[in-house]
C-alpha cells in the first residue's frame, strides 16, 4: 500500500492559508508604517525610530528559534495538537499588544519627551513580536505535516502567501479610503492630524485578523503524530518497518547545526527577507521624500506591488514545475535587479507603477520559492520543523532590525524633521536595499550549483526503535533541490 498522504481538500487549504492573515495584516503595518508613524506623524527622530524597529527585530530574532525548539517538543493543550496552541497563543498576544503600538502615550501631550515614548512602545512591541513569532512559526510548521509531496507544498505555500498579498491589499485598501475620506481640509502632508487615521487603522486590522484566527482554527485540523506514534497494544509488531524507515531520516535541532546546506538556506532566505522587508520599509519614505508625492502615493504604490505579487503567485506551482526551484528562484532575482536598474538610471515620476509592479512581482516569486526550499530542507523531519524555521526566521529579523539601524544612523538628517539631502538619501537606499542584496542572492543562488542543498549526513543515534548498527552517521544525498 502507498503511504503517500492524499492531497488536501480546497477548503482546508483555504482554511490553513488564512491563519497566517492576522500576522500580514500587522507585518504590513509595521513594515510599511511603522518608521513613517514614529518620525513623520509622532516626530520621533530617525534614529530612535529605528531603534524601537530594530528592539522589535531583536526581540522576534530569538524568540523565533525558542518558540521553534519549544514548538517541536511540547505535546500541545490535550488533544488541540502543539502548532495550533501555540498559534493560539501568539494570536492571543498580538490582538492584545498591536493597538497599543499605534497609539501614542495615553494623556500624554504634543512636546512629551521621546524618552517616554521610548518607555512606552517599547514593552508593547516585545509581547506583539513573540505573539507574532509564535504564529508564524507554528503556522509555518504545519506545511510539511499537512502535505508530503513538494509540488503540493509549494501550492500550499503560494496559497498562504496569496493571503499574505490579499492581507497587504486589505491594509493599503483602508489607508487610502481613510486618507480619501480625510475632512476639515487636512493637509496633504503627514504630520499629528493623522493619529486618529492610524489609530482606526490599527484597531480594524486587530479585528479582521481576529474573525480569521477563529477561522484557522475551526477549518485546520493538526495530525497529532506523537499520540498516534504511542499507541502500542498487543497487535503492535516489536520493530515497525515503517518506523525503522523514517527514523533513517528524522533529525534533531542538534543534527540540523551540523548540516550545510542549513546555513546556505538561511542566508538565502534572508537576503530575500531583507530585499522584501527593507523595500517595504522605505518605499513609503521614497515617495514622500523623495519623489515628493502626495500621501495618498503610501497606500496606492505598495497596493499596486502586491496586486502584482497576488496574481503571480498563482503561477508559482506550474513554474516551479517546468524550471525547478533555482530557475523560478533566478526569474525572481533578474525582476527585483531590472527594478534596481530603472531607479538608478531613470526618472521616475508615473513610471513608478511599472516598478512597482516588478519589485513586488519579484518579491512574490522569490518569498514562495525561498519557503519552498526551506520545506523541502525539512521533508520527513517534521518533527523538528519549527526549529528550523525558527532559524530561518531569527537570521532575517536580526538582519533587517540591524539593517534598518545602520539605514537610520546614515541618514543625513539628525533632526526630527526631513531636509533637502533626504531626498537622494532615500532614493540611494531603495537601490541599494534592492539591487546589491539581489546580487548577493545571486552568488547563493549560483552556489548551490556546486553545494547542492541537501541533507549529506544520516543521523540516528538516541532514536527509539533503531539498531546499532543504524546508529552511524552515514553520508548520502537525500533531497537535492532543484
Amino acid at each position: 500500500m502507498s503511504d503517500e498522504v492524499p492531497s488536501l481538500p480546497l477548503c482546508a487549504r483555504l482554511s490553513y492559508a488564512v491563519g497566517h492573515f492576522l500576522n500580514d495584516l500587522c507585518a504590513s503595518m509595521w513594515f510599511t508604517y511603522l518608521l513613517v508613524y514614529y518620525h513623520t506623524v509622532l516626530a520621533i527622530n530617525n534614529y530612535n525610530a529605528g531603534i524601537l524597529l530594530l528592539i522589535g527585530q531583536v526581540a522576534d530574532g530569538f524568540c523565533t528559534p525558542l518558540i521553534g525548539y519549544e514548538s517541536d517538543r511540547t505535546r500541545g493543550c490535550g488533544k488541540y495538537g502543539k502548532r495550533k496552541t501555540w498559534h493560539l497563543i501568539g494570536s492571543t498576544c498580538v490582538i492584545l499588544s498591536f493597538p497599543f503600538i499605534f497609539n501614542p502615550p495615553v494623556g500624554t501631550s504634543e512636546g512629551v519627551s521621546q524618552w517616554i515614548e521610548l518607555v512606552y512602545f517599547i514593552p508593547f512591541i516585545i509581547i506583539f513580536q513573540f505573539g507574532w513569532a509564535a504564529v508564524q512559526i507554528s503556522h509555518l510548521s504545519l506545511i510539511p505535516e499537512l502535505v508530503a509531496n513538494k509540488h503540493e507544498r509549494v501550492e500550499l505555500t503560494a496559497f498562504r502567501y496569496a493571503f499574505t498579498v490579499v492581507a497587504n491589499l486589505a491594509v493599503y485598501a483602508i489607508v487610502w479610503v481613510l486618507f480619501r475620506f480625510q475632512t476639515d481640509d487636512i493637509d496633504s502632508s503627514l504630520g499629528r492630524q493623522d493619529i486618529p487615521l492610524f489609530r482606526t487603522l490599527s484597531l480594524v486590522v486587530v479585528g479582521i485578523g481576529f474573525v480569521t484566527t477563529l477561522l484557522f482554527h475551526t477549518g485546520t485540523r493538526e495530525k497529532l503524530r506523537n499520540e498516534e506514534e504511542q499507541i502500542v497494544d498487543e497487535h503492535t509488531p516489536i520493530v515497525d518497518s515503517s518506523r525503522k524507515c523514517h527514523s533513517q531520516h528524522m533529525l534533531s535541532w542538534k543534527h540540523w547545526l551540523k548540516e550545510f546546506s542549513f546555513y546556505h538556506v538561511a542566508l538565502l532566505y534572508m537576503c530575500t527577507r531583507l530585499m522584501i522587508n527593507l523595500s517595504q520599509v522605505y518605499i513609503a519614505m521614497y515617495l514622500t521624500y523623495t519623489l515628493l508625492l502626495p500621501k495618498n502615493y503610501i497606500a496606492m504604490i505598495p497596493l499596486v506591488m502586491y496586486i502584482s505579487g497576488f496574481l503571480s503567485s498563482f503561477l508559482m506551482k506550474p513554474v516551479n514545475k517546468c524550471v525547478g526551484r533555482n530557475m523560478t528562484y533566478f526569474l525572481g532575482i533578474v525582476m527585483i535587479l531590472v527594478f534596481a536598474y530603472w531607479l538608478w538610471f531613470f526618472q521616475i515620476d508615473n513610471s513608478i507603477f511599472g516598478a512597482a509592479v516588478l519589485l513586488g512581482s519579484g518579491s512574490a516569486t522569490i518569498l514562495v520559492t525561498s519557503l519552498s526550499m526551506t520545506a523541502d530542507l525539512i521533508g520527513e523531519n517534521t518533527q523538528s520543523g519549527a526549529f528550523v524555521y525558527g532559524a530561518m526566521s531569527f537570521t532575517d529579523k536580526v538582519a533587517n532590525g540591524l539593517g534598518v539601524v545602520i539605514i537610520q544612523g546614515l541618514h543625513p538628517c539628525k533632526t526630527q524633521t526631513c531636509c533637502a539631502q533626504c531626498g537622494p538619501f532615500y532614493h540611494l537606499v531603495m537601490v541599494l536595499v534592492t539591487g546589491c542584496i539581489a546580487c548577493v542572492a545571486l552568488l547563493l543562488l549560483g552556489a548551490t550549483r556546486i553545494w547542492p542543498i541537501q541533507i549529506r549526513n544520516r543521523y540516528d543515534s538516541g532514536l527509539i526503535g533503531s539498531s546499532p548498527n543504524e546508529k552511524n552517521a552515514q553520508s548520502g544525498d537525500y533531497r537535492t533541490i532543484n
